[in-house]
């Protein structure tokens, strides 16, 4: 890997982590560019990982399919439940915001990564098990992320309604149900195209160090992180009353969002973070040919001293 797409990544992570953290004690970054700092990470590591090819496949699939599915909720209540976007998050594409779509695309790729980490990687060579493996956990990484946020995104702030309420702080069950509907959908179909994609059999892949899918998983951690320093620096003790005029405090609604981040979105960054520490770094160095087998990230492997 390139020592200047390295210090590039590096960067990212850290002005992300300060722009994360400091927001929720001081709203002074507006949220394009909270979002934008995550985007632009996922871009340079998903092209240094999948290439080009690759990354603009997982882009097409995800931008696609959440889209159509959040459309499709808006209008028929599938998969999410019965909601509709307000105006505070800008222009829409249809009936959801563009904004929407970027979130999808970092979050649900810093997912991805946390997923194989903990499963394996996928590529021609994988076995079936992982094709289908790494889908299935990556989306309960993403689902965390939807469940450190959504009662503030929409009950407290109204980014989004849910008409007829739910009780998770006004949040319906159906909407991670169809949260894990939608992502699993685009993993699965992404983990499709990468057991059966075609590479250049002369062209080498480089193996990637255990600090290449650290990167990520630190900006999975912090985003679950800011959601925890919310409730430290939280001062507001007022109520607000969801569609169907259940009243919620919002210190509960933060409180419980902090609890869920710690105990999902750290903990599996917690995970991840344990199994790449398993990982001897001295083999993450060496250099395969494509038709050789490739060990997934975080697999424990024997090295003769």
């Amino acid at each position: 890997m390139r020592t200047s797409s390295t210090y590039v990544l590096w960067a990212l992570v850290g002005v992300y982590t300060v722009v994360k953290l400091v927001n929720q004690v001081t709203p002074v970054f507006p949220t394009p560019i909270v979002l934008l700092l995550p985007t632009v990470f996922a871009l340079v590591h998903g092209v240094l990982r999948y290439r080009w090819s690759g990354l603009l496949a997982f882009l097409a699939i995800c931008l696609t399919v959440s889209n159509v599915l959040e459309n499709l909720s808006v209008i028929t209540g599938f998969p999410f439940g019965n909601y509709h976007y307000s105006d505070g998050l800008g222009p829409k594409l249809f009936h959801v915001p563009l904004l929407i779509g970027p979130g999808y695309f970092a979050h649900g790729y810093l997912a991805w990564v946390i997923g194989t980490v903990l499963v394996g990687d996928i590529s021609r060579t994988s076995g079936k098990f992982t094709t289908f493996a790494v889908p299935f956990i990556a989306s309960f990484a993403m689902v965390a992320w939807d469940l450190s946020f959504d009662p503030t995104a929409s009950t407290i702030t109204g980014n989004w309604i849910w008409e007829e309420g739910g009780g998770y702080f006004g949040v319906p069950f159906s909407n991670f149900v169809g949260w894990y509907f939608t992502v699993y959908l685009f993993y699965q179909l992404f983990a499709i195209f990468l057991r059966f994609r075609k590479t250049d059999g002369n062209q080498e892949t480089a193996a990637f160090p255990r600090s290449f899918y650290a990167q990520a998983t630190i900006m999975y951690a912090v985003t679950g992180l800011a959601v925890v320093v919310a409730y430290l620096a939280n001062n507001d003790h007022t109520t607000v009353t969801d569609a169907m005029g259940g009243v919620w405090r919002k210190p509960d609604i933060i409180e419980a969002e902090a609890t869920v981040s710690l105990f999902t979105m750290i903990f599996a960054a917690a995970l991840a973070t344990v199994n790449l520490l398993r990982w001897p770094a001295a083999c993450a160095s060496k250099r395969r040919k494509p038709d050789q087998p490739s060990r997934p990230p975080g697999e424990s492997v024997q090295v003769q001293s």
